[in-house]
């Protein structure tokens, strides 16, 4: 059972460091970036701040970060 619970635990946290590094990259940078794609410059002014895409992007990215930050504890925790 603890082989398991230690197997899960890793192939969790390989899909979430994968996870946190597609949605880095997909942030624009300061000349657009990969957001522009899908849909990130589609605002007809740019005055107003950031778009949709990119507020959601911003929760997600931040979301799958806490959950990356905790499974590094949970392994800490599960391989010690």
């Amino acid at each position: 059972m603890s082989s398991i619970l230690e197997t899960l635990a890793i192939v969790v946290h390989i899909l979430l460091s994968l996870g946190v590094t597609a949605l880095v990259l997909l942030h624009s940078g300061k000349g657009g970036g990969l957001s522009d794609v899908f849909g990130g410059g589609m605002s007809t002014s740019n005055l107003t701040g950031s778009t949709v895409v990119e507020r959601n992007l911003d929760r997600l990215t931040v979301i799958v970060g806490v959950l990356f930050g905790i499974s590094t504890f949970v392994l800490t925790f599960v391989l010690s």
